[in-house]
């Protein structure tokens, strides 16, 4: 029963998935505000009646898509910030991380930047409005975990001594700003995105390099 449970727990996600980036792909293409359940399903190659298996209303859908890509990046970034290193060493490696990430999950990247809040959406329902308020908190929290850094590497005298908050906003703006240009080439190696995202991150580092 157990291994049973196992298969139709991954066959869910798996679906799930699928519809999740199949979403994103669409929220980045035309906008939520464009885009239907129907706009979805056709991505999928799959009825509407399929997703509604799975999400109740498209702005569910929006807030899985936020949660997946938020996901994502912590875990591709979060390791960076207590690793080995100075606390420019680790800055760099988070800002790579995030860099990189982004390029290779521009659409959900894209759909979290859009922005859309509660005063746009006014009739959220009390769970979603809950739901959204947990997620940007996690994204706040993100923030923070680059703020940390910022002030360690301050103190071991790797990083010159600005303002963490303006500092951590500043990076965090000008690497999410990638998405506004970026679009991967099919088939684009991961190494060419690795290095691209080393680059664009030696240009932001290197005015908060101590001389």
């Amino acid at each position: 029963m157990t291994e049973t449970f196992g298969v139709d727990a991954a066959a869910h996600e798996a679906a799930r998935t699928m519809i999740l980036d199949a979403a994103a792909d669409v929220f980045q293409r035309q906008g939520f505000n464009r885009t239907t359940i129907d706009d979805i399903a056709d991505g999928i190659g799959a009825t509407k009646g399929r997703v509604y298996y799975y999400f109740r209303s498209k702005f569910d859908i929006y807030l899985a898509v936020y949660e997946r890509g938020m996901r994502l990046v912590r875990e591709a970034v979060e390791p960076h910030a207590s690793g080995p290193g100075s606390g420019r060493d680790r800055l760099t490696a988070m800002c790579e991380a995030h860099a990189e990430n982004l390029m290779t999950n521009l659409s959900y990247h894209n759909s979290i930047h859009q922005g859309i809040h509660r005063q746009t959406t006014p009739a959220l329902k009390e769970r979603q409005a809950q739901q959204l308020s947990e997620l940007n908190g996690i994204r706040d929290d993100y923030e923070v975990m680059f703020r940390h850094v910022v002030i360690e590497g301050v103190e071991d005298g790797s990083l010159r001594d600005e303002d963490p908050q303006l500092t951590a906003r500043m990076l965090l703006s000008s690497l999410n700003s990638i998405d506004a240009w970026f679009r991967a080439r099919p088939g684009q190696p991961a190494d060419e995105l690795r290095d691209l995202a080393a680059r664009i991150t030696r240009m932001l580092i290197s005015g908060l390099e101590t001389r």
